[in-house]
């Protein structure tokens, strides 16, 4: 059965991007999620696309120099609250698929953090354009489902390769390579994004479609 799920959340135009509340709608919607992930100066794992705050907030400072309350305060201020993962995983109640994706380089002390927080889950998946944060995490725990995220202009021939990798469960790829023939031979899971058209995902509904606005 093929999966869907939601791209930080947004299954609706109005919501915002990697929120409790956009989770909130899309587990009752009976959709799985796809998050990022990073790291705060005090080793909370939260749910957050960019590598700053200047994008959303205005403020040119890093998230990895910043303490979870200190990045939470200057959220606040455009009625923002950025989750921790462990918010994330208590609403999502064990029952629907996360894929958490790590965009920044996690430390160890941070490897086995996610996979103490990960624990009890029985659907999700963890993934990374970072190679490096996956096969550091694939040596202290072998037995999670583990995939790399693919930039648009990756090589055809590089997925290939790479999809050979025994610590590499599942990929996650541009749906430009959706029917590409070298693809299709992959016997590993394959998860394409971003869908943001309804038509297609309706003509790719056996796919594994990471997606926004429904």
């Amino acid at each position: 059965m093929a999966h869907l799920l939601i791209h930080r959340g947004l299954a609706k135009k109005n919501f915002k991007e990697n929120t409790l509340e956009a989770f909130k709608y899309c587990f009752k919607k009976k959709f799985g999620i796809e998050t990022d992930l990073h790291t705060t100066k005090d080793n909370k794992i939260i749910c957050f696309h960019d590598f700053t705050l200047k994008k959303k907030f205005k403020v040119n400072k890093s998230i990895k120099d910043l303490t979870f309350n200190e990045i939470n305060y200057i959220a606040k201020k455009f009625n923002y609250h950025i989750p921790e993962l462990r918010e994330l995983i208590n609403l999502s109640k064990m029952k629907n698929y996360l894929m958490l994706e790590m965009k920044s380089q996690f430390s160890k002390k941070n490897l086995i953090q996610l996979i103490k927080l990960t624990k009890k889950l029985k659907f999700f998946s963890i993934t990374s354009f970072n190679d490096n944060n996956i096969r550091r995490l694939y040596k202290l725990k072998k037995k999670l489902n583990l995939g790399i995220v693919f930039a648009s202009t990756t090589k055809i021939n590089k997925i290939v390769q790479k999809s050979k990798s025994e610590y590499i469960k599942i990929l996650v790829m541009e749906k430009k390579f959706l029917l590409n023939k070298q693809i299709s031979l992959i016997k590993k899971p394959i998860y394409y994004y971003t869908a943001r058209d309804k038509q297609f995902k309706k003509k790719y509904r056996n796919k594994n479609l990471i997606f926004e606005i429904l």
